[in-house]
């Protein structure tokens, strides 16, 4: 334990003490001029912060301030009432600062009362509540701003979690000083119940238990009882001051006595007619010329010296920042950026600006980070942002969707129109612009708003522009989802499901397989439309059959086996048979045979004339099972499988290729059709 942990162990152990033990005046002299100290230490603290957060302990110092300061109530009451004092520094107080009238001590205790509690402590105590309620209304307002601003690319993920972290403390700060200002309040009503006590009580004690005559007794006691009082308000006065800066600090550049300055001083021409102001009262009026001279004086001769400080124009910062700009763009790492790509880039002409500006209704931003949730679902994969700019050199109407430089996809929305999808027979009626749905190649048209109405009852699909393009971004991020997993993503994966999983985690990496082979397998899962959520099924799997091969080919089969109920669930439906087409035997055999194994993995080996035949022979089933309205899926045995997935992909990217060993064993399997050549 730290010399400080033990310094504030032993402080409240002190409190607790002063409210059992006697202490001697000396010592209770002692603890008065801490309080005190601490007390404008605080206050000085809370004037040169530039925002609450900086002080964020205050509503837990409040608290044992508090409590410091009543344990010492409760000690100088005893001593006050059993031995007829309270110290020096009480005494001081009760004789020289009230200049012992006793009269004059209990009018000035209750100007500090006053001052307190109605002044300072109810107006603190209701700014703590306003700002505790704003601040807790505000809060979904600004986690959207930083989640719009992430998806810009404004801001990085660290600094989107560090805002976030901010807008949290910041609520629980508020909240607990909503709470710490009654204490504040109480303890002033405890300081008027503490005096009347002294008072009384002190009077009866002196005539009954010291034999006072009354008059010795109450003159003794009120100037105890009076300078315990101010004693123990004054630092009370400056924690309830201390409370109200810190819940009043608003926008600032700077601590208190910066703002102060820089703000009240920034118009010196108001420092001139304040001055002759001054001047004029006491020229007409009784107070005379002499005290109001220099006062005024010093305002006017303040305000001459403040208007011939030179004061930079809005002209002279605008052509320096121009200046840093140009510099900044001449330096050698402002070309090093340069060369920096973004993962996810989302262009688009200036006609679709108001698809991403909020102030015209956009929700593009929004609808983005409901798609990096979305897939983080799906996929068990973090979606880098999306960085989202307006492109002048694009049609007006134009987007583009690029992963790592490389543009992947295009499409062209027309924002005062809807897009109706034909529901497989179109209707001459539904009048509109012919084009093709960008997300699945479908036939559509852009239709306006009149006609959507009429759409729909013909059992056209219409789906507006903000939609559209969403799906759109959706699918191909889904499409590329393996290359946008790399080593580094791969590495914060594996350190995700280190947390919860070590001991799994040390048997896969880094022996016996390395970041870059686990990288892989999750790639080639991906690549296939399988999500890796569920990392700790694919670790083990990466555990039991790492050791025995470092083929990341095969470590990616094993690992869709062990996620046969993941993948039969994917494509199959409860109270639906799974509708296959099945491979004959003769062409397993034909594969079988043409894999060709070497030292740095296995490939597929075939004549082109029976790889063309295969792939006419399942373009006709496909196109088969499209006419019936099915999904078509491949089905073979677990030897062959990722070598017709080999020889399919180019060709047919969207069909799943699963093995027997993929599919549970209770699910209906119903072959619908057979590749066979002659």
């Amino acid at each position: 334990m730290s010399a400080r942990d033990l310094s504030v162990l032993l402080s409240v152990i002190l409190i607790v003490a002063m409210l059992i033990i006697p202490f001697p005046g000396w010592l209770l002299s002692v603890l008065i001029i801490i309080n005190i100290s601490l007390a404008l230490l605080v206050l000085l603290t809370s004037m040169n912060m530039s925002e609450p957060l900086q002080f964020s302990i205050f509503p837990s110092l409040l608290l044992l301030l508090t409590l410091f300061r009543l344990g010492l109530n409760v000690s100088t009451t005893r001593s006050i009432l059993s031995k007829g004092e309270a110290g020096g520094v009480v005494e001081t107080f009760g004789t020289f600062v009230v200049g012992g009238n006793v009269v004059v001590g209990m009018v000035v205790f209750l100007i500090l009362i006053i001052i307190q509690f109605i002044v300072i402590t109810k107006g603190s105590e209701r700014v703590s509540e306003v700002a505790a309620r704003f601040t807790l209304d505000a809060m979904p307002g600004k986690q959207m701003s930083i989640d719009a601003d992430l998806n810009a690319g404004m801001i990085s993920e660290h600094e989107a979690r560090e805002r976030r972290e901010k807008i949290g403390r910041e609520a629980d700060f508020y909240g607990a000083m909503d709470g710490a200002s009654k204490f504040v309040k109480g303890d002033a009503i405890a300081g008027i119940i503490i005096v009347i006590i002294n008072l009384i009580f002190g009077i009866v004690i002196g005539m009954t238990q010291m034999g006072l005559s009354i008059a010795d007794s109450a003159n003794k006691f009120s100037l105890l009882t009076v300078g315990d009082g101010i004693v123990s308000q004054i630092p009370a006065l400056l924690i309830s001051t201390a409370t109200g800066i810190v819940v009043t600090r608003a926008a600032s550049d700077g601590n208190l006595g910066k703002d102060i300055t820089s703000q009240l001083f920034a118009y010196p021409k108001m420092l001139y007619v304040t001055g002759a102001t001054i001047l004029l009262l006491g020229i007409f009026t009784p107070i005379g010329i002499v005290l109001t001279l220099p006062i005024g004086g010093l305002m006017i001769v303040g305000g001459y010296m403040i208007s011939r400080t030179p004061q930079p124009d809005k002209d002279q910062l605008q052509e320096l920042e121009e200046e840093i700009q140009t510099d900044e763009m001449k330096s050698p790492e402002s070309v090093v950026n340069l060369l920096n790509v973004d993962p996810i880039e989302f262009e688009f002409g200036y006609g679709l600006i108001p698809l991403a500006d909020s102030n015209q209704g956009g929700d593009l931003l929004d609808r983005i980070v409901m798609i990096r949730r979305q897939l983080a679902i799906e996929l068990g994969l973090v979606i880098p942002v999306v960085r989202i700019r307006d492109n002048i050199q694009l049609q007006p109407n134009e987007y583009r969707l690029k992963i790592k430089g490389s543009e992947m996809a295009r499409g062209e929305l027309l924002l005062d129109h809807y897009l109706a999808m034909s529901p497989g027979i179109d209707d001459d009626s539904i009048e509109g612009i012919d084009t093709v749905e960008p997300s699945f190649g479908l036939p559509a048209k852009w239709i306006t708003e009149d006609m959507k109405e009429q759409a729909e009852i013909f059992g056209y699909t219409v789906v507006d522009p903000p939609s559209v393009v969403s799906t759109h971004i959706t699918e191909v991020i889904k499409g590329n989802a393996h290359e946008l997993l790399g080593r580094q993503e791969t590495k914060q994966l594996i350190d995700h499901i280190k947390e919860s999983y070590p001991i799994l985690v040390e048997e896969v990496t880094p022996n016996p397989l390395s970041v870059g082979e686990v990288q892989k397998v999750l790639g080639k899962l991906l690549r296939e439309n399988v999500s890796i959520r569920n990392l700790p099924i694919i670790f083990e799997t990466l555990a039991d059959f790492g050791k025995v091969t470092s083929d990341t080919d095969l470590l990616a089969e094993y690992v869709r086996q062990a996620l046969a109920r993941q993948i039969t669930n994917q494509y199959s439906s409860s109270n639906e048979s799974l509708k296959v087409v099945t491979l004959s035997g003769k062409i397993e055999k034909l594969i079988a045979d043409g894999i060709q194994q070497t030292e740095h993995g296995n490939y597929l080996s075939m004549d082109p004339t029976v790889s063309q035949s295969i792939l006419e022979s399942l373009a006709s089933q496909v196109e088969q099972l499209s006419l019936m309205e099915q999904t078509p899926i491949v089905l073979c045995s677990p030897a062959v499988r990722m070598y017709v997935r080999q020889l399919t992909e180019r060709y047919f990217p969207q069909i799943p290729i699963l093995s027997y060993n993929e599919l549970e064993a209770n699910v209906e399997v119903q072959s619908v059709g057979v590749v066979n050549i002659d």
